[in-house]
């Protein structure tokens, strides 16, 4: 797809995903002076989630930006909304359910900047289910699968009904990847729509996962055979993110390696989502794979050298 054909639209990306709370610890350490005690560097609370994220970082970069999530009738969500609007973003499709709980995620980061999380089943978003009409597909150039395994999207039924509504609208389909937690579908269940992604990004982990390379220490030559395999199942153009080591890229106009900036990592968090946002910027623009990464790395870097996801 084209999305040069579309540039009337009244939106360039329309972000579907998690809307969540970030609770980030840095430095968390024991206190040697009594027990059960930990000192921490920083504690911090960041609005975040994948379609959060790459809708803030789209906005910060000049393009129109919609989200598309569901939150709860309660303080993070209404926190969630008012920082989304103030930043620029288009807020009209979250819908707010008495039966839902917001997710506040956990997240420790380390000294070196990597991270481990805690999400609850607050993240299941049980009984939201994104409509496809109202969205208004046709109103944005490019339909971003910000969370794709993830609720609401970890069910095959609402995935290929939303891919197959973003493709009859004419509109570019980018999917972002996530690791299962509660609920998960397989590669195979979606079989139907893999040939309508234009985009995908796996972060390596995700990748391996997804294509039976888990547990092995991966070179430079299996990045590019998971990306044969992903494109097997008929999606254009492969990016598979791997932080440090920057990203691999298999797609229409070729393979190649494109190594991460030289920054200091103060926190990891949202980079793989900040990558996508700098990406679909060069996606709008028309321009080719190399140019798009670039401009994906670029806006990573950024991302990790300050805490949270949209600092």
């Amino acid at each position: 797809m084209n999305p040069e054909r579309n540039s009337d639209r009244k939106y360039d990306v329309l972000c579907i995903g998690q809307a969540v709370i970030d609770c980030i610890i840095r430095g968390q350490e024991a206190d040697r002076h009594r027990e059960n005690v930990f000192r921490a560097e920083r504690i911090e609370l960041h609005i975040g989630g994948d379609a959060v994220n790459e809708s803030i970082a789209l906005t910060e970069m000049g393009c129109r930006a919609r989200i598309a999530c569901g939150v709860g009738p309660d303080s993070a969500g209404n926190l969630l909304r008012t920082e989304l609007a103030q930043r620029g973003v288009n807020t009209d499709h979250i819908t707010v359910m008495d039966t839902l709980v917001t997710p506040i995620a956990q997240l420790v980061v380390h000294q070196d900047g990597g991270r481990h999380s805690i999400n609850s089943k607050a993240t299941m978003l049980e009984g939201y289910i994104p409509d496809a009409e109202a969205l208004e597909m046709d109103s944005a150039r490019i339909v971003s699968f910000a969370s794709l395994f993830r609720a609401p999207l970890d069910q095959a039924r609402v995935v290929i009904r939303l891919m197959q509504a973003a493709r009859e609208a004419g509109a570019v389909i980018s999917a972002d990847t996530k690791l299962p937690t509660f609920r998960e579908i397989k590669m195979e269940e979606l079989a139907p729509v893999w040939p309508l992604v234009d985009y995908i990004f796996p972060n390596e982990r995700e990748a391996a996962y997804y294509t039976g390379f888990t547990g092995r220490e991966l070179r430079e030559e299996d990045f590019f055979e998971m990306t044969d395999i992903f494109r097997g199942y008929g999606i254009k153009n492969v990016v598979i993110k791997a932080g440090a080591d920057g990203c691999y890229v298999n797609g229409q106009e070729g393979r190649f390696h494109l190594p991460a900036l030289p920054v200091e990592v103060v926190d990891s968090t949202g980079a793989g989502d900040n990558f996508v946002a700098g990406f679909l910027t060069g996606v709008l623009r028309g321009e080719g794979l190399t140019e798009c990464a670039e401009r994906g790395r670029e806006r990573a870097s950024r991302c990790i050298s300050r805490m949270g996801a949209s600092g």
